[in-house]
């Protein structure tokens, strides 16, 4: 019988859930925690090379349709920012302005770094992460099946939230926690990112326009008062 090639070995390894995987997993956590979005994502994609995990397992299987999946997520994206900013948000008693992001208003010099903060951090790194990477380590867990996906998508959605509570106290911890449910089920459905990506930026870019046009408050009585 032949041996196992060194990296074949370490390849299982990383994939499985014994000292090396576990290793692995808590690295990708600590780059959560210390580095955001980008971090874990950066790990994540690291991980996945040398594990020789699929990138379909990830999620970065090609659209169906390019144009129609850029048009779905900028539109998707909006949308959901303006139901939350209008409707979810006011009915749950929270106060229309963001204090964490209140010196965006009228700032073009912060614009720059948040967009690139956004597009890098929170539309790549975040949903690589949080849909891509968690869904992927839950499912090779626990399995494929609808319990599992539900058990993943609860998991998921707190830690989601958890990440936004430290800068945004309850305001962010409360829409991350409803975006958490509403992307990850998407993609328990789909298994894919990249719709994910472009709604998570979009929804993004437009919470930041609305506070950098000192439009909070009116967006958020549109319908209350």
């Amino acid at each position: 019988m032949s041996a196992v090639p060194d990296q074949d070995r370490l390849a299982a390894d990383l994939r499985g859930f014994g000292p090396t995987g576990l290793g692995a997993i808590l690295v990708i956590f600590l780059g959560a925690v210390l580095a955001s979005g980008w971090g874990a994502g950066l790990l994540v994609l690291v991980w996945a090379y040398r594990s020789r995990t699929p990138w379909a397992d990830l999620g970065f299987a090609p659209p169906k349709s390019w144009p129609a999946t850029v048009a779905g997520g900028v539109l998707f994206g909006v949308a959901l920012k303006l139901l939350h900013k209008s409707v979810i948000l006011p009915l749950l008693g929270i106060e229309p302005i963001n204090q964490a992001y209140h010196f965006l208003v009228g700032n073009p010099g912060a614009l720059p770094g948040i967009v690139l903060t956004i597009l890098v951090s929170a539309a790549f790194g975040e949903e690589t992460f949080y849909r891509g990477y968690l869904f992927e380590r839950m499912g090779k867990l626990l399995g494929r099946g609808t319990r599992a996906k539900l058990v993943a998508l609860a998991v998921s959605s707190v830690l989601f939230a958890a990440a936004h509570l430290v800068d945004q106290g309850r305001q962010g911890a409360v829409q991350a926690a409803i975006v958490g449910l509403v992307f990850g089920g998407i993609f328990a459905v789909t298994n894919r990112l990249w719709f994910l990506m472009i709604a998570h930026a979009c929804f993004d870019l437009s919470a930041v326009a609305i506070i950098y046009l000192d439009l909070e408050t009116r967006v958020s009585h549109w319908f209350f008062r």
